[in-house]
C-alpha cells in the first residue's frame, strides 16, 4: 500500500537499529529547522511516516 506521497506503508525497515534511528530523526529534524516553513509540514509527514513504519517493525517481533 502507498501513501499519498508515494511511499510504501506497509515497509518494514531492515534491521532497525534504536541507536541509528535516532541519530537519523535527530539530523533530519535538524534539517527541517533550516527549511522554509511552508516545507516543515511534507517533511514531518515524511518523518512521521518513518517512525511508524518503524514501530511497526518492532511490534512484529
Amino acid at each position: 500500500m502507498e501513501n499519498n506521497m508515494g511511499q510504501d506503508t506497509n515497509a518494514v525497515l531492515p534491521d532497525v537499529n534504536p541507536e541509528n534511528l535516532v541519530a537519523e530523526v535527530r539530523a533530519e529534524l535538524s534539517e527541517i529547522d533550516n527549511m522554509e516553513v511552508s516545507e516543515h509540514a511534507a517533511r514531518f509527514e515524511e518523518l512521521h511516516q518513518k517512525l511508524n513504519t518503524a514501530l511497526s517493525s518492532i511490534d512484529g517481533m
